[in-house]
């Protein structure tokens, strides 16, 4: 039994209103739609649609009628990255609003400002040597939303789980926009591709991870599941990283590189495949044991966990499939999108192996 502390407890309730809660929802679907216009671009051909950023082309900011389909679809994806980051942006100014009210928002905005001010400054500077000015402008920027956030965590009293989150999630959004920008200046180098896929989908655990804390109750909290259940969650979640590791080594080796001019030059994709397949079989048995013993023994988690296999499970036979058919764009496309579905399921998974303290004394 837990005992009760002597030092008052910080009431963490806030009212969450219902624009905020339908803006989560649509910013982690956002999340979700980019991985999939980001593996359009690639699957088509598409990455380097738009030769040059942050502008389509040196003289527009929009596709040209000459850049044809591969252009409209890379810009395309350039788009959802705006919607992805203001979504990001509401969530972070109603989570803020919610838990400090206009004096923790205000302040937000004004860093928001002088980070403009500075990126302008820094463009400035930089943009008559020949440097990458824009680059320059979007550093300046990151680092004040990194500036502001580090002010807004010292300031918040209430539901800093929260803000936490969607501090993340934008500035992780502009992180991104950067990355974007560095695939194609370095000409879709494979592993700066892989870290943006992988970046975009710790994105969507993130998104996940906020909707799950948006309707829990604050406060201290117990472990929900036996000793050995949790460590086994946590196993099974090495087992989802190496998978996903290996799997974007496979295919940024394999023939979708991004555009027709770029040749991969790094591992045997073949062998890869059957690297990438071994934890991916260890994970489904890993995931198989936790769900049927969750039902058996009736944890809260049980629910989520079915969800988890399930996901993992169409997960492999479209991986068995493409890998036989080929890799089909399509497929690989659908296996790309459900990776970020299965860590969002993992991450709700391990977030509920917790409950709220019921008992004190």
């Amino acid at each position: 039994m837990l005992t009760s502390s002597a030092t008052p407890a910080v009431d963490n309730r806030i009212v969450i209103g219902r624009p905020l809660r339908i803006l989560a929802w649509l910013s982690f679907l956002a999340e979700v739609i980019i991985i999939g216009t980001g593996g359009a671009v690639r699957l088509t051909g598409s990455g380097l649609g738009c030769s040059e950023w942050p502008l389509c082309t040196p003289e527009s900011l929009v596709p040209l009628p000459e850049q044809g389909i591969h252009g409209i679809i890379e810009f395309g994806n350039r788009t959802m990255t705006g919607v992805v980051g203001i979504l990001a942006l509401a969530v972070l100014l109603l989570t803020l609003a919610a838990i400090g009210g206009a004096p923790l928002v205000k302040r937000a905005v004004w860093f928001a400002v002088g980070g403009i001010v500075a990126g302008v400054i820094a463009y400035a500077v930089t943009a008559p040597f020949g440097l990458p000015a824009f680059g320059f402008f979007s550093g300046a920027l990151l680092l004040a939303v990194v500036v502001a956030m580090v002010d807004s965590l010292r300031r918040t009293t209430r539901r800093r789980d929260l803000a936490v989150l969607a501090w993340i999630v934008l500035a992780g959004v502009m992180a991104q926009a950067v990355v974007g920008g560095l695939a194609v200046i370095t000409d879709l180098n494979a592993l700066v591709v892989g870290f943006h896929y992988v970046s975009s989908l710790l994105l969507v655990c993130v998104t996940a991870a906020y909707l799950v804390r948006l309707n829990a109750v604050p406060g201290a909290r117990e472990r929900a599941v036996p000793r050995w259940f949790g460590v086994l969650v946590h196993v099974t979640g090495l087992a989802l990283a190496a998978t996903i590791f290996f799997g974007v080594l496979t295919t940024g080796s394999g023939p979708h590189s991004g555009d027709a001019n770029i040749i991969r030059t790094g591992f045997d994709a073949t062998i890869l495949a059957h690297v990438h397949s071994w934890p991916g079989y260890i994970l489904a048995a890993l995931v198989v044991v936790l769900a049927v013993s969750s039902w058996i023994l009736r944890l809260p988690v049980r629910t989520w966990m079915l969800v988890l296999a399930a996901a993992i499970l169409v997960q492999i036979a479209v991986g068995v499939w493409q890998a036989r058919e080929g890799l089909p764009e399509i497929l690989v496309g659908i296996h790309m999108v459900l990776a970020s579905l299965s860590a969002a399921a993992y991450t709700v998974v391990v977030l509920n192996l917790k409950r709220p303290v019921t008992a004190t004394a």
